[in-house]
């Protein structure tokens, strides 16, 4: 019987480079050397990546943070209520493209990953569109939900100018992925860092130049998004390392959606609870006493918890294209030694974090307010940040591999229970029962993450990797026998 080139090597003397080639050598540490430089090669580049996306509205809210108290807590509710309706929707439904074009990208099923492509950014763009018709009612959405008057109006104000932003992050999120599970995340960082040196100045310009105030910040983050867009529609265009990969627009695209959305949609619950849940504590913080404070408190920690999980976001990538790459080529012992390497990674990286984050604690809020009262209390909340940072970077790297699998729909009844069965009634119950106030509402977002990462664990122990290997060669071989019949033309 001739031998599938996708089925599981059997020769366990052989182990597998960054190409897949087959390379000598069974000793297991040599092993674990060459997947630890593999993935350290993937997660430094989408570290940096994750931190510079990010860091264009943490760059906008600190120029917004020196306008006054009341601009920086409209512009962190701002940010906050963006993330829940918008970016977070569009980051979930992104991610299914870990998934499919990792694997392809593994089975060597290499123009799948344009189509795959192209289709998400039909489907993203799509629905960026009632996104956006929410976010220019963001004053009337927040005023419904009890928030602060002046908050509230300031707040819609500022997203009327980010909706062009929610377009431009719906097309960057397929872009990056489709890089990102082919290991080309060097242009990535580079564009990246483009991006983010020309939104310092942009910023600058439009707040305090053209005296734009907090508007200029939200018309800042449109413009350096869109500017990301274009340099990374340039490189897959012209490079020679998306030739194969990026054929041209493609009708195909217009075909299987409804297949794209049966894992799209799982991928954006999947995100989107964990997300909501975080941006949830801001908007509670607006019912406490002293709003303004509460808010800007609660949104600076929450600006620096999300700067460090891009930390976390890059390992998460680089275990997710290791997984999904290694599983669409059917090696099932690859895809077990990569989470394994990822999870001794995450808790190194997880302590060193935890470890800064309360050094830094007494100083950090000085880099977002001039108010004595806000820098004192981000200086108390550190420690907390820094025991959910260690949790949050350890699932986030189980969750990594769960998108490399395709284990979406499971981890989102796993996420809904973890944050919203568990963290966000624990959040109200610390903050409006026991009134331990802001610092409440983060220990009830420790407990939903303490829950998560057992869930998750369990998960990963009782996984059978050889299934895994099997269920995404199968996969791959059925999505190819489909393309290949749609372009069968009756002679």
């Amino acid at each position: 019987m001739e031998e599938s080139p996708l089925l599981p090597s059997q020769r366990p003397h052989i182990y597998h480079g960054p190409d897949g080639e087959e390379q000598e050598g069974g000793c297991f540490r040599a092993q674990v050397v060459e997947e630890t430089k593999r993935q350290l090669g993937l997660a430094g580049p989408l570290v940096a990546v994750s931190l510079l996306q990010y860091s264009l509205q943490a760059i906008s809210v600190m120029f917004v943070g020196h306008l006054g108290e009341l601009a920086l807590s409209s512009a962190a509710m701002a940010t906050s209520f963006a993330s829940v309706t918008g970016f977070s929707v569009l980051l979930g439904m992104g991610s299914a493209l870990e998934t499919l074009c990792g694997q392809a990208y593994g089975a060597r099923q290499y123009h799948m990953l344009g189509i795959y492509t192209q289709r998400a950014m039909l489907t993203l763009l799509t629905l960026a569109i009632p996104l956006a018709f929410i976010w220019l009612n963001t004053t009337t959405i927040l005023m419904l939900f009890g928030q602060d008057h002046d908050i509230s109006t300031e707040a819609g104000k500022f997203n009327v100018w980010m909706v062009p932003s929610l377009f431009a992050y719906a097309l960057l999120q397929c872009l990056n992925r489709f890089l990102q599970t082919q290991n080309i995340v060097f242009p990535m960082m580079v564009c990246s860092g483009a991006t983010a040196l020309l939104h310092i100045f942009v910023c600058w310009v439009l707040v305090f130049g053209l005296g734009l105030g907090s508007r200029g910040a939200a018309l800042a983050n449109s413009v350096s998004n869109w500017v990301n867009v274009a340099l990374l529609a340039i490189y897959v265009k012209f490079s020679p390392a998306c030739l194969k990969t990026w054929t041209g627009f493609s009708g195909e695209a217009l075909h299987g959606v409804l297949g794209f959305l049966k894992l799209a949609i799982p991928s954006a619950v999947m995100i989107c609870f964990e997300y909501w849940s975080f941006e949830m504590v801001v908007l509670l913080s607006g019912l406490l006493p002293n709003p303004q404070l509460e808010t800007s408190v609660l949104s600076i920690s929450l600006n620096t918890c999300w700067m460090v999980y891009m930390i976390s976001v890059g390992l998460g990538g680089a275990i997710s294209t290791r997984v999904s790459n290694e599983l669409g080529a059917g090696r099932a012992q690859g895809a077990r030694l990569a989470l394994c390497v990822a999870v001794i990674v995450a808790v190194v990286e997880g302590t060193i974090v935890g470890s800064g984050t309360i050094l830094v604690g007494n100083v950090w809020g000085k880099l977002y307010s001039s108010e004595e009262e806000v820098v004192k209390y981000v200086g108390r909340m550190m420690p907390l940040l820094a025991v959910s940072d260690f949790l949050d970077g350890f699932q986030c790297v189980l969750s990594g591999a769960a998108r490399g699998c395709g284990w979406q729909n499971l981890c989102a009844f796993i996420n809904l229970g973890a944050y919203f069965v568990v963290a966000i009634p624990c959040a109200v119950l610390f903050a409006f029962v026991l009134h331990i106030g802001g610092m409440g509402l983060w220990m009830g977002i420790i407990c939903g993450l303490c829950v998560q990462v057992i869930a998750l664990v369990s998960v990963n122990l009782c996984t059978e990797w050889d299934h895994e290997a099997r269920k995404a060669v199968n996969s791959v071989q059925k999505t190819r026998c489909v393309v290949d019949s749609d372009q069968i033309t009756p002679s």
